[in-house]
């Protein structure tokens, strides 16, 4: 195997991820699986740092639209990524990788808050650290609490997990014609309305310089090869 060419990374994985084939949930299946995968980075010595979505459990944005007041919505969202975030970490230290999960809102009896400079020292001791909890305040999705927390721990890298093998020109399982696209730029991204991450997230990458891949988190060996340099998925950063 090559080397690892990144040296530290931010992993974003939506709730969804998690559910492999139930309509709810968890699926410990693919926790075991994407936790082994995981494993297999730290043992190269990769710092890895995880976001995971709430979508399998709650999603804020839905029940808003339904009539519940968003800042409510929102906060129970969050808490569903702390659920996530604690089932990974669980998965991980069966995998027998050390493991934190750290909030940014106050859940002190399950998981430590978030502090930049400690979580950076977390993976400067080869732990992985899980950032759940969004941003900690409404109205901003856990795509836009990635890129944030991506810039804040200083990492090379975002890698946005998806069920597909990268960004296409529309939704490859009802247009035919869809190709995928290789690489991209922040502005193209902006300016198509491609369907990457939200705009907030975006903008906050191309500001900073944070170049990101979207790729196909079920196929076998991808992390690797990323990781490793190859060209997987589609790659957006600067022109």
């Amino acid at each position: 195997m090559a080397d690892p060419v990144y040296k530290r990374i931010l992993l974003k994985l939506s709730g969804e991820a998690l559910l492999g084939n139930a309509e709810y949930g968890i699926d410990p299946v693919v926790l075991r699986r994407l936790a082994a995968e995981v494993h297999a980075l730290i043992d190269r010595g990769v710092e890895v740092a995880l976001v995971i979505g709430g979508g399998n459990i709650f999603r804020g944005a839905g029940l808003a639209a339904s009539g519940m007041d968003r800042v409510s919505a929102d906060h129970m969202g969050m808490l569903a990524t702390v659920m996530n975030g604690l089932a990974m970490q669980d998965a991980l230290e069966h995998e027998g990788v050390f493991t934190r999960v750290m909030s940014a809102v106050k859940i002190n009896q399950v998981c430590e808050d978030y502090i930049r400079r400690r979580a950076i020292r977390h993976l400067e001791k080869g732990r992985v650290v899980i950032l759940a909890a969004g941003t900690g305040n409404p109205f901003f999705t856990t795509d836009s609490a990635a890129s944030l927390r991506s810039v804040e721990i200083g990492a090379d890298l975002m890698l946005k997990a998806t069920k597909v093998d990268g960004v296409y020109s529309s939704d490859p399982m009802t247009d035919e014609s869809a190709f995928r696209y290789e690489r991209l730029t922040y502005d193209r991204v902006l300016d198509e309305r491609l369907s990457v991450m939200d705009a907030t997230a975006i903008v906050m990458c191309r500001d900073q310089n944070m170049p990101i891949i979207v790729f196909d988190i079920n196929r076998p060996g991808a992390l690797a090869s990323i990781v490793e340099g190859e060209a997987v998925g589609t790659r957006v950063e600067r022109g």
